[in-house]
């Protein structure tokens, strides 16, 4: 009988390991550059009446599509001031505190994911900030009370406050479409959800977007056509980040399993 001849193993190509402070620096610089061109100028150079016409247009299109739904969902909940106080707190801070931390847990259980992710991230970032420099939009908080809105944060409190006299010079308030809350928060979804493996984790992580979208909503933050935006930046964000980022990205081992959760 004779024997088989083994095939010679075949080296995979090694490439540049990810290291984490070049992906902070990167991170940093690009939000950076992204906050500086999108508050260089505030709200004080944006034109109101310009942002007041396209929320009227936005109105406008919602009650066609019967959409316009964000008055009815405010007023049912804008009494218990506690809760309104939570939802304030929760906008000012989820954005950024889960974003971080479902980035740092795909840097560090999923690498070979991470750079895909990471930028679909910065795409829908960038496609953002062309939103909201082509498109101001006064928010339905800042519209006059003839529409029934109310500034909670303003109103009621928060952890900030957009009546400082910093935030009124480095703000942009009419920076609203698309929503980069409701784009960043399903961006973690497509992070954390290869990851969950019992079906309360998986409705946890499918909840966040839409909890997001209430939060938004009954802040007067946005309108529910901002959502839509925040979803399609999200969606064109993935699509290229998937067509220029190369296959397992620049890490130089085998894909690690998600942690079970």
């Amino acid at each position: 009988m004779t024997d088989a001849v083994a095939a010679p193993a075949v080296a995979e190509p090694r490439v540049k390991r990810l290291r984490w402070w070049r992906e902070v620096l990167f991170i940093l610089g690009f939000y950076a550059v992204y906050t500086t061109i999108r508050n260089t100028q505030g709200s004080a150079s944006v034109s109101e009446t310009h942002a007041f016409n396209n929320a009227r247009h936005i109105i406008h299109w919602e009650r066609m599509l019967g959409l316009y739904h964000e008055r009815w969902v405010q007023q049912r909940f804008i009494a218990y001031h506690g809760f309104i106080r939570f939802w304030d707190v929760f906008y000012g801070s989820a954005h950024f505190i889960v974003s971080i931390a479902a980035l740092v847990y795909l840097f560090r259980k999923m690498p070979a994911r991470y750079p895909r992710l990471r930028n679909t991230l910065a795409i829908t970032t960038g496609l953002a900030l062309l939103g909201f420099a082509t498109y101001p939009l006064m928010p339905p908080r800042l519209l006059p009370h003839a529409y029934g809105f109310v500034d909670t944060l303003k109103a009621y409190g928060g952890l900030w406050s957009f009546d400082s006299g910093t935030m009124q010079k480095i703000s942009n308030q009419y920076a609203a479409m698309p929503s980069l809350h409701l784009a960043w928060s399903s961006w973690c979804v497509l992070v954390l959800w290869p990851a969950m493996r019992h079906p309360w984790s998986r409705a946890v992580v499918l909840a966040y977007p839409l909890i997001t979208l209430f939060a938004i909503v009954v802040t007067a933050n946005h309108f529910v056509l901002d959502a839509a935006g925040g979803a399609l930046a999200l969606a064109i964000g993935y699509t290229a980040s998937v067509a220029i980022t190369r296959p397992w990205g620049n890490w130089d081992g085998p894909a690690a399993e998600p942690a079970a959760t």
